[in-house]
């Protein structure tokens, strides 16, 4: 069965105010028949006559009365569904729907929430702190819209944008003699280890990493503890429980505070980050001004990066 459009209801609504199709014609800048038309179309698709016609003016029928009010919301409610429309397209309001890595805290994510506010105080922001491999899941399902994740991950059903940020993990120890040199596989088989993301540990790319050159060399990693952040492993390390690996970018405001060494791993470990977003779903105005937000802050570090002195190097 086809269903009134708006247009006609405009057309209703504006005819039974002024009582003249005349009338009503010019208030919509159109031809009298074309109005005339879209009227008689809208009472074939309800089967009902709404107006008397007579020689002077229109008059409501029964069924024009109970179709006044009803015309008048739903021309209402579509005028504030595209109020709300330009309203979220201009970021005065939205939600951004945002997945991250647990540690993007520490150098990303208050500055970037602190300058999204200021330039768009209306918008509410959920940002979840994950591991990559599951802000991707999440974004795969639908449950986020995009998503910032180290590389690689399982990029079923995802769009995966060029790496937007680039770190390099570093060793840490309390004790300055294991940090003098470059630190291979061989020496990190034979440390005491503190290793980070224990819940993830077959998905993490620097654990795949770490397990790769392992195997290639023959070796074992079996490290003493594993927790879940890497911060909470640097802390570990600077009570001397045991040594640790981190992103730069991460431990950077943490080594020498807590009075930690570092040395860069021999051949280095890279990582990668790149936005993901769903390929079959859509992105929210919010969500994509808060992404490209995002992508300059990091542009923004990764020009400014300088690498912590190592109290070793001394």
């Amino acid at each position: 069965m086809p269903l009134p459009t708006i247009r006609q209801l405009e057309y209703f609504v504006t005819a039974a105010r002024l009582r003249t199709f005349a009338a009503a014609a010019e208030v919509h800048h159109i031809a009298q028949p074309s109005l005339s038309e879209q009227i008689a179309a809208l009472e074939r698709t309800l089967e009902v006559a709404l107006f008397t016609r007579t020689a002077r003016k229109l008059i409501l029928t029964d069924a024009g009365q109970d179709l006044l009010p009803l015309a008048e919301r739903a021309i209402a409610d579509v005028v504030s569904m595209a109020e709300m429309s330009r309203r979220v397209r201009s970021l005065e309001e939205g939600t951004v729907s945002f997945g991250t890595f647990s540690s993007a805290h520490l150098y990303l994510l208050s500055e970037l929430i602190e300058e999204f506010r200021i330039k768009h105080p209306g918008v509410r922001i959920r940002v979840t702190g994950l591991n990559s491999s599951e802000v991707a899941d999440a974004v795969r399902e639908g449950n986020l819209e995009a998503g910032l994740v180290q590389l690689p991950i399982d990029s079923r059903e995802l769009v995966v944008t060029q790496s937007v940020f680039v770190d390099q993990v570093v060793y840490v120890s309390r004790r300055a003699e294991h940090t003098r040199e470059p630190v291979d596989i061989t020496t990190l088989a034979q440390r005491p280890l503190i290793l980070s993301e224990s819940r993830w540990s077959h998905d993490d790319p620097l654990r795949v990493s770490l397990l790769e050159r392992a195997q290639s060399a023959g070796m074992t990693l079996d490290p003493i503890v594993e927790v879940e952040f890497q911060t909470h492993a640097l802390e570990l390390a600077a009570r001397g429980v045991g040594d640790s690996l981190v992103s730069f970018h991460v431990g950077r405001s943490l080594i020498a505070e807590q009075g930690l060494f570092w040395a860069p791993l021999e051949p280095p470990v890279t990582e990668h980050y790149a936005f993901i977003t769903r390929r079959a779903g859509a992105v929210s105005p919010a969500t994509a001004e808060f992404m490209r937000l995002a992508r300059r802050i990091l542009a923004r570090l990764q020009m400014a990066r300088t690498r912590p002195t190592s109290p070793a190097s001394d």
